[in-house]
This record gives structure tokens, C-alpha cells and sequence, in this order.
């Protein structure tokens, strides 16, 4: 094995076939023992998080959702959203061992034989609505993020039952169902703030009106400190849904400043995150912000994102109801296909992609 991962690491291509087109993701490298990172892994200086560029003495608000109609939950959750991008709830109604299956899902997934997973690769799967694969967009990427992931896009229960992994089944449409309330209630408040009175079909559409969940997993890596999980970027999505396990390593970029905080794990919490698609619609009253994952020298760790996003054919631009008092729109109206697509074509690069949509 030693002599196989040697050859392997000989040359940039053979890394790359190994890892990204025989299905192996850089799980396969930590697998055959690797102790030191290639060098597709490390990153330039100014990508790196330091502890020069954290600071300890802040964190994102925790909200208590045991009451969602308390009038003090939607005054938090918009807060939030507006000065942060980015909040935690607990007590949200989410069964505990919804969220530890779900976990425990993630790890019996990437524990599979490469030629099981390479079955889902952008090659291989017969549908565009499982993926799996490694880093962000390799083939557009200058330097790799040191993660796999397993992405399941919901059509409807009859086409993941068709084609999603049977590992990887009955556990995630479970937790789509038990977090959809979650996801209702905090939209709900969300749009409250922005003065929709009400989420009719067109809007539900315009908001939730395609669901994708992800399973990430970062392998413990051999110079964590030269690398990265998943670079600095912001979502696409209207709002984002994360379950972190119990290790850590998400960080968020803190607004109007160069500096980073740990969301650390809060025991049965999930995080939500503001995506571009409602920065977009609140007309910049909602923020998305810079988020990144470090990597980890010790552990693997796994978290799973539910992106709410718009249909593709939807049309985004602010809200109607924003622009009644003669407010000034700040973003065009863009079909959202366009605007994944970009997000897409590229690496990650902060909030660049946002640039797009402004008038």
C-alpha cells in the first residue's frame, strides 16, 4: 500500500485521477495512511485562517425556538439575519435521534468502497440529482478543498426511492420531512420582517422551491494548517440549514470586518445561514456572508446542509413589497439558473458571485 501511494503521489495527475476521476476523494488518500498533504492541497498564504484572523470573544446568537410565537423568536431570527447572516437554533423541534441518524447516515455513506460511491460521480449517475464527488468544482479549481460529499437533490420521494443510494435513503427523506416545519417557521418570520404577510404558492416557489441536501465529509488531514476544508464563500441559497457533528471547524467571516468566528457545535442545534438568493430578495436587508471549514488533523468530521434555493426557472430580484415606499432596487432581476450557473463555473472566491446580480 506504501508503495502504491507513493506512485501515486508522484506527479499531480495521478493524485488527481486517483482522487477525483476513480472515485477514491481524498478519504482514499487517508485511507493508504498519506502524511503529507499534496501539494494541490495547499493553500496560498492569504487563504489560510491564522489565529491572527480570529477572534474568540464573539459568536453567532443562539436562538431558543421552544415558543416560534413569541414575538421575541422573530425580532431574534430577523436580527440575525441582518447583522450577522448566521444564528443557531435549539429546542426547534427536531428529534435528537433524527439528527444523530442523519449523522450516522454520512459515515456509513463515505465508508463504502470507492466503486460503490464512483457509481454517483458526474460521469456515472444516471440522474444530474445525485453527485458525488470531492472538493467544490475541481476542475475549476487553482487549489482543492480536503473534502467529499454526497449531494441528493429532492424531486420527490418516488425519485429518491429510484435513485438515491440505498445507504443513503429512507434516513435523509426522514430528516427532509421532520425539518421542513423548522423550515416553514423560520421563512415564515423571515419574510414577516420584510413585511410579506403571507408565503402564497408563487412565493413558496420563489423561496423553497428547490430543496437539496448535502452529506460533507472532511477526512483528518496530514497539515490541516496548509489546508482547507472548504474555502471562503457565501451560499447561493435563500436559506441554508446545517446539522455540525460534535468537532467543529466552521467559521464565519463577521460583517464589515477581515475577521473570523467558530460556530462551535451546540448540542442539537442547527445553524442557519442566510444564502445570496435572500440577500438578493430583502434588497441587502438580509446579509449572506463569508463562510468557511478548516481542515482537521485529528478527527472526521461531517456535517449536512439542507440549501433551499428557487426553482431554477425563477426569476429573482428584490421583493415587490421593498420597493412600495419608492426604495431604490440595488439587485436586477435574474433568472436563477443564470446565476448558479456562475456560481458554479468557478472556485470559491468570497461573495463574488452577488456582484453579479447588482444593477
Amino acid at each position: 500500500m506504501v508503495e502504491h501511494l507513493s506512485k501515486i503521489l508522484s506527479n499531480s495527475e495521478k493524485v488527481f485521477d486517483f482522487v477525483v476521476n476513480e472515485g477514491h476523494g481524498v478519504k482514499g488518500l487517508c485511507d493508504m495512511g498519506i502524511e503529507v498533504l499534496p501539494k494541490q492541497y495547499i493553500q496560498p498564504l492569504e487563504e489560510r485562517i491564522t489565529t491572527s484572523t480570529i477572534i474568540t470573544d464573539d459568536s453567532i446568537p443562539i436562538i431558543d425556538a421552544s415558543n416560534w410565537d413569541d414575538p421575541k423568536v422573530a425580532d431574534q431570527i430577523c436580527k440575525a439575519a441582518q447583522n450577522w447572516g448566521f444564528f443557531q437554533v435549539i429546542n426547534h423541534g427536531v428529534p435528537i435521534e433524527v439528527l444523530d441518524n442523519i449523522k450516522e447516515t454520512s459515515h456509513r455513506f463515505f465508508n463504502l468502497p470507492a466503486e460503490e460511491k464512483k457509481k454517483y460521480t458526474k460521469e456515472n449517475s444516471v440522474t444530474s440529482n445525485v453527485r458525488y464527488g470531492t472538493s467544490f468544482t475541481p476542475e475549476a479549481e487553482k487549489t482543492l478543498g480536503w473534502r467529499d460529499y454526497l449531494s441528493l437533490v429532492h424531486v420527490s420521494d418516488d425519485e429518491a426511492t429510484s435513485f438515491w443510494p440505498t445507504s443513503c435513503r429512507e434516513e435523509p427523506l426522514d430528516y427532509l420531512k421532520k425539518c421542513d416545519a423548522v423550515i416553514r417557521k423560520i421563512l415564515n418570520l423571515l419574510m414577516g420582517g420584510l413585511n410579506v404577510k403571507a408565503i402564497d404558492k408563487e412565493k413558496e416557489e420563489l423561496l423553497m422551491g428547490s430543496r437539496r441536501i448535502n452529506f460533507n465529509y472532511y477526512p483528518k488531514c496530514p497539515n490541516p494548517e496548509l489546508s482547507v476544508g472548504v474555502g471562503r464563500h457565501s451560499d447561493i441559497s435563500t436559506i441554508t440549514v446545517l446539522l455540525q457533528d460534535n468537532i467543529g471547524g466552521l467559521y464565519v467571516k463577521k460583517l464589515d470586518t477581515n475577521v473570523w468566528i467558530h460556530v462551535p457545535p451546540v448540542n442539537g442545534a442547527l445553524v442557519i445561514n442566510i444564502g445570496d438568493a435572500l440577500q438578493i430578495m430583502s434588497n441587502d436587508q438580509y446579509k449572506s456572508v463569508e463562510h468557511r471549514v478548516i481542515a482537521n488533523g485529528s478527527k472526521n468530521r461531517v456535517s449536512v446542509p439542507i440549501f433551499l434555493h428557487p426553482k431554477p426557472t425563477s426569476v429573482i430580484g428584490p421583493l415587490q413589497e421593498l420597493l412600495e415606499n419608492g426604495k431604490k432596487p440595488i439587485y436586477k432581476q435574474i433568472l436563477y439558473a443564470d446565476y448558479t450557473n456562475i456560481f458554479f463555473s468557478k472556485g470559491h472566491d468570497g461573495k463574488d458571485t452577488v456582484e453579479f446580480a447588482k444593477i
